[in-house]
């Protein structure tokens, strides 16, 4: 079989959800909506955390980064998918997808140790509220977000590199919303066996050691609550750990079921409605989840938005 992609001039079709649905204008009209949510309420999200001092605090500031990645997971698959559907023009250049593959690994990864260290922040003020400020000072909460970027982005530039060094003979058309691993590998004309050994321990490194100190926070967490005497106390703590809870349900459901259940119990069509999923509706719905049930940041947008409306 001829190997067509030797070359960075080649490239690959994307068939996603948009091109391979029952009814794609309304799909379309569905994920624009979405994204334009994302966008707005991420947007405003981020703007009350910079421009308000009272949210000057670790737990904020890890929100604020949590906003910005859904931001650019977001932004590094819708626009194109929609542009693509529009003019009927799903190519991808072979380094394009090189790119969005290393960005939506960079920023998926991210994200996902992200998470575990805001559960961390949680444990600390719950648990050991006197100590919160020294052990989650300026510095340490800086070398939280640059840890979870450079680790990311590492492992990121890995896959990247190691998947779109194979050759690609079987199909140009990608049965995905975007360059992911597991649908571009079945394109491959050579063993991946050894490079989906890797993927799936990396995966397994990357989702289930954060999601255990998730899960370890979060039960010391519960047993503190569980201690405290004011009731008023332990309704604040649970309401702002369910939200956070509810966002590592989505993000961490949703990434196990592509990274780390065998290829085997894949599909195109739910692997498409997934990637919809973590990178469209859950970077929409994560600060609505965050500040509809916080009344500091509620009350922080409505005071950062009065100054500017009037």
């Amino acid at each position: 079989m001829e190997h067509w992609n030797f070359t960075l001039g080649s490239g690959f079709i994307l068939i996603g959800i948009l091109n391979d649905s029952f009814s794609p204008e309304l799909i379309c009209a569905t994920v624009t909506v979405l994204y334009m949510l994302a966008l707005a309420s991420n947007g405003f999200l981020l703007l009350a955390i910079t421009m308000d001092a009272r949210l000057h605090v670790p737990m904020y500031l890890l929100l604020g980064q949590l906003s910005l990645m859904d931001l650019l997971f977001t932004s590094v698959v819708t626009p194109k998918a929609f542009v693509d559907y529009l003019l009927s023009e799903n190519t991808i250049s072979f380094g394009g997808c090189a790119f969005q593959m290393f960005l939506a690994l960079t920023v998926g990864g991210a994200e996902d140790l992200l998470l575990a260290f805001m559960a961390y922040d949680r444990y600390v003020a719950i648990c050991h509220p006197l100590n919160y400020m020294v052990l989650m000072r300026p510095r340490v909460c800086w070398l939280m977000v640059a840890t979870s970027w450079v680790l990311a982005s590492l492992s990121a530039l890995g896959h990247t590199l190691y998947t779109m060094h194979f050759p690609f003979c079987m199909s140009q058309e990608i049965s995905h919303l975007l360059c992911e691993i597991p649908p571009l590998l079945k394109l491959a004309c050579a063993d991946t066996s050894r490079h989906e050994l890797m993927v799936y321990v990396t995966g397994v490194t990357f989702l289930l050691l954060p999601l255990s100190a998730i899960v370890s926070s979060y039960t010391l967490i519960l047993l503190t609550v569980l201690h405290m005497p004011s009731n008023e106390g332990r309704r604040k703590a649970l309401v702002t750990c369910s939200s956070h809870l509810t966002v590592v349900g989505m993000f961490y459901g949703a990434a196990t079921f592509m990274y780390v259940l065998p290829s085997s119990l894949h599909s195109p069509k739910q692997d498409n409605i997934i990637s919809v999923f973590y990178t469209i509706v859950t970077p929409a719905l994560n600060p609505l989840i965050y500040s509809l049930r916080n009344k500091e940041v509620m009350g922080a947008l409505r005071r950062v938005l009065g100054k500017h409306i009037l």
